[in-house]
Protein backbone atom coordinates (compact mmCIF):
# COMPACT_ATOMS: atom_id res chain seq x y z
CA UNK A 1 0.00 0.00 0.00
CA UNK A 2 0.97 3.59 -0.67
CA UNK A 3 0.30 6.03 1.89
CA UNK A 4 -0.29 10.19 0.40
CA UNK A 5 -0.12 12.91 3.34
CA UNK A 6 -1.18 16.80 1.39
CA UNK A 7 -0.21 19.45 2.98
CA UNK A 8 0.11 23.27 2.23
CA UNK A 9 -3.43 24.45 1.48
CA UNK A 10 -5.12 27.53 2.80
CA UNK A 11 -5.94 30.95 1.91
CA UNK A 12 -4.52 33.52 -0.15
CA UNK A 13 -5.39 36.27 -2.30
CA UNK A 14 -5.91 36.36 -6.01
CA UNK A 15 -2.78 36.62 -7.33
CA UNK A 16 -0.66 35.46 -4.76
CA UNK A 17 1.13 31.63 -4.46
CA UNK A 18 0.73 28.70 -1.83
CA UNK A 19 2.98 25.41 -2.27
CA UNK A 20 1.47 22.39 -1.70
CA UNK A 21 3.30 19.09 -0.55
CA UNK A 22 2.52 15.06 -0.75
CA UNK A 23 4.51 13.29 1.19
CA UNK A 24 4.44 9.25 -0.11
CA UNK A 25 5.35 6.35 2.08
CA UNK A 26 4.83 2.66 2.03
CA UNK A 27 5.42 0.53 -1.30
CA UNK A 28 7.05 3.02 -3.37
CA UNK A 29 9.09 2.24 -6.76
CA UNK A 30 11.58 3.84 -8.65
CA UNK A 31 9.05 4.18 -11.22
CA UNK A 32 5.86 5.58 -10.93
CA UNK A 33 3.72 8.62 -11.62
CA UNK A 34 1.74 11.14 -9.06
CA UNK A 35 -0.85 13.62 -10.20
CA UNK A 36 -2.73 16.45 -8.51
CA UNK A 37 -6.59 16.65 -8.65
CA UNK A 38 -8.71 19.39 -7.65
CA UNK A 39 -12.90 19.17 -6.91
CA UNK A 40 -15.38 21.83 -5.81
CA UNK A 41 -18.92 20.25 -4.04
CA UNK A 42 -21.13 19.50 -6.85
CA UNK A 43 -18.54 18.50 -9.79
CA UNK A 44 -16.60 15.97 -10.51
CA UNK A 45 -12.78 15.51 -9.65
CA UNK A 46 -10.73 17.68 -11.76
CA UNK A 47 -6.92 16.96 -13.35
CA UNK A 48 -4.51 19.51 -12.34
CA UNK A 49 -0.94 18.19 -13.33
CA UNK A 50 0.99 14.98 -13.05
CA UNK A 51 4.66 13.92 -13.23
CA UNK A 52 5.95 10.37 -13.85
CA UNK A 53 9.40 9.95 -13.04
CA UNK A 54 12.10 6.64 -13.20
CA UNK A 55 14.49 6.49 -10.14
CA UNK A 56 15.75 10.27 -10.04
CA UNK A 57 14.56 11.41 -13.78
CA UNK A 58 11.48 12.90 -14.67
CA UNK A 59 10.04 11.30 -17.99
CA UNK A 60 6.48 12.90 -18.07
CA UNK A 61 5.15 16.42 -16.81
CA UNK A 62 1.77 17.97 -17.76
CA UNK A 63 -0.69 20.12 -16.97
CA UNK A 64 -4.38 21.25 -17.53
CA UNK A 65 -5.14 23.66 -19.99
CA UNK A 66 -6.55 25.91 -17.10
CA UNK A 67 -2.55 25.90 -14.70
CA UNK A 68 -0.66 26.15 -17.78
CA UNK A 69 2.28 28.52 -17.13
CA UNK A 70 0.90 29.19 -13.80
CA UNK A 71 1.47 26.12 -11.85
CA UNK A 72 4.14 23.45 -11.37
CA UNK A 73 4.84 19.83 -10.39
CA UNK A 74 7.86 18.81 -9.66
CA UNK A 75 9.27 15.94 -7.06
CA UNK A 76 12.41 15.27 -4.78
CA UNK A 77 13.62 12.35 -5.09
CA UNK A 78 15.28 11.31 -1.71
CA UNK A 79 11.90 12.53 0.45
CA UNK A 80 9.42 10.57 -2.13
CA UNK A 81 7.81 14.09 -1.74
CA UNK A 82 6.03 15.52 -4.80
CA UNK A 83 5.40 19.71 -4.96
CA UNK A 84 2.46 21.58 -6.82
CA UNK A 85 3.96 25.33 -6.96
CA UNK A 86 0.47 27.51 -7.61
CA UNK A 87 1.51 31.32 -8.61
CA UNK A 88 -1.07 33.80 -10.09
CA UNK A 89 -3.97 31.94 -8.21
CA UNK A 90 -7.44 33.21 -9.33
CA UNK A 91 -10.79 32.25 -7.25
CA UNK A 92 -11.58 29.46 -9.67
CA UNK A 93 -8.78 27.72 -8.24
CA UNK A 94 -10.20 27.77 -5.31
CA UNK A 95 -11.01 23.58 -4.40
CA UNK A 96 -9.48 20.70 -2.66
CA UNK A 97 -6.77 19.42 -4.23
CA UNK A 98 -6.22 15.83 -4.20
CA UNK A 99 -2.21 14.20 -4.75
CA UNK A 100 -2.88 10.50 -6.28
CA UNK A 101 -0.23 7.82 -7.19
CA UNK A 102 -0.21 5.03 -9.77
CA UNK A 103 1.74 3.08 -12.11
CA UNK A 104 0.58 5.57 -15.54
CA UNK A 105 0.44 9.45 -15.06
CA UNK A 106 -2.17 10.86 -17.10
CA UNK A 107 -5.22 13.02 -16.83
CA UNK A 108 -7.80 10.56 -15.82
CA UNK A 109 -9.13 9.77 -12.25
CA UNK A 110 -9.01 6.08 -13.02
CA UNK A 111 -4.86 5.88 -13.74
CA UNK A 112 -4.80 6.31 -10.21
CA UNK A 113 -4.58 3.71 -7.21
CA UNK A 114 -4.07 5.71 -4.32
CA UNK A 115 -5.46 9.11 -2.98
CA UNK A 116 -4.69 11.66 -0.32
CA UNK A 117 -7.05 12.82 1.92
CA UNK A 118 -7.38 16.17 0.36
CA UNK A 119 -6.16 20.00 1.30
CA UNK A 120 -7.95 22.76 0.98
CA UNK A 121 -7.22 25.91 -1.29
CA UNK A 122 -9.58 29.15 -1.04
CA UNK A 123 -8.35 31.93 -3.22
CA UNK A 124 -10.39 35.57 -2.33
CA UNK A 125 -10.79 38.14 -4.77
Amino acid sequence: QVQLVESGGGLVQAGGSLRLSCAASGRTFSAYAMGWFRQVPGKEREFVAAIKWSYVSTVYAGYADSVKGRFTISRAYAQNTVYLQMNSLKPEDTAVYYCAAGPRAGDSVGLYDHWGQGTQVTVSS
